[in-house]
């Protein structure tokens, strides 16, 4: 999971990146000390922050303060010296609650805890059968089945589908974790396929059936092992 810290001690701090940085679940995005900027980071990267590590009492915008300005909820675990704050905190659905100073072994309680969390919801999501695309100012309902792939352009994501194509502001990543991973995979930095709509594989390329004739798309060379992990292979 990608997570952030937000707390203005720096020892308890620098505790809470050690604790991170030896959990093999969790990727640290970036460490702040007051929720002014932490919460401009998490706006310009809302689709990447899965969890927060939120200290309470801090200058200028406090933990709550934080958590009610977020427009979205990622999972959150508060780390706080006092227990007072514990009741309003779980009205926003905080994951856990740990009082300074915290050992690393209820430390890794509370990551299971929103590991657990994380898959639950991504499972969930996988069992879903469609994703809703915003077209100006309409929202267009997409079937898995119809996307055939999925390509970058600069700060955008095009969804390519037998009948149209759809243009969104995205990041890959975040659409390679929206996804299902038994349908879609990552074939090059620039494309994400949906392993159905795939006719053959020539050399190091994908090609895909559409109206007009055939896509080729290249298979970057990080990603062809996974590629033939997520087809089903018979060869000797």
């Amino acid at each position: 999971m990608n997570c952030i810290v937000v707390d203005d001690d720096k020892l308890s701090r620098r505790i809470i990146e050690e604790f991170i940085h030896k959990t093999d679940s969790l990727d640290l995005l970036g460490s702040f000390t007051n929720g002014i900027e932490a919460i401009n980071y998490i706006m310009q990267n809302h689709d990447l922050v899965n969890l927060i590590f939120l200290d309470i009492e801090m200058p200028e915008m406090t933990g709550l303060e934080l958590l009610n300005t977020l427009g979205y909820q990622p999972q959150v675990i508060i780390i706080s010296s006092k227990d007072k704050y514990a009741l309003n905190a779980f009205e926003y659905d905080v994951t856990d609650y740990l009082l300074k100073p915290i050992p690393y072994a209820r430390f890794y309680k509370a990551v299971t805890k929103a590991l657990n969390r994380y898959q639950k919801e991504k499972l969930d999501s996988f069992q879903q059968e469609e994703i809703f695309i915003k077209k100006n100012s309409t929202l267009v309902r997409l079937r898995y089945e119809d996307i055939l792939w999925i390509e970058a352009l600069e700060n955008y994501v095009i969804f390519n589908t037998y009948a149209d194509r759809y243009t969104i502001h995205f990041t890959m990543k975040a659409i390679e974790q929206k996804l299902p991973i038994h349908k879609f995979t990552r074939v090059h930095r620039s494309y994400i396929v949906n392993v159905s709509s795939i006719n053959y594989i020539e050399d190091n390329a994908i090609i895909i059936k559409t109206e007009d004739g055939h896509k080729s798309i290249p298979i970057g060379k990080s990603y062809k092992d996974k590629l033939m992990g997520d087809i089903n292979l018979m060869i000797k």
